[in-house]
């Protein structure tokens, strides 16, 4: 199934794991998240993906052998976890799980609803 994007939102989300993941800095797709005082169950993942990459001044303060070990299972509070699912209210979004601490008191990294989306529907 292809999506198209609907609209970009980029806002924090709480989620909500019925069982605790088992690595915390990787977790699955959660169970659910609230987002603007409602709660959404999450019905389906369609897909999910990371991203390890690091940006800006992250990108330069590793010697190079270093940061292709990096790049393919990630380093302390760098890398992304994107989840692509639809809820039990029909609505389709991303997801992602950005491990980036907030500062030192909050080393846990953040939920984001990235963007709403829609079915591509093929009309041939």
């Amino acid at each position: 199934m292809e999506f198209q994007p609907v609209r970009f939102i980029n806002e924090p989300i709480e989620v909500v794991f019925l069982s605790t993941p088992i690595i915390q800095k990787k977790p699955v797709c959660p169970n659910s998240f609230l987002w603007r005082g409602e709660e959404y169950w999450i019905a389906e993942v369609f897909s999910e993906w990371h991203d390890y990459s690091r940006h800006g001044r992250m990108a330069r303060n590793m010697q190079p052998q270093h940061a292709a070990v990096a790049s393919r299972r990630g380093s302390w509070g760098v890398g992304t976890f994107y989840f692509r699912i639809k809820t039990s209210q029909n609505r389709y979004f991303d997801i992602f799980y950005d491990r980036a601490p907030k500062d030192v008191d909050d080393r846990k990294g953040n939920w984001f609803l990235y963007r709403e989306i829609e079915p591509i529907v093929n009309s041939g």
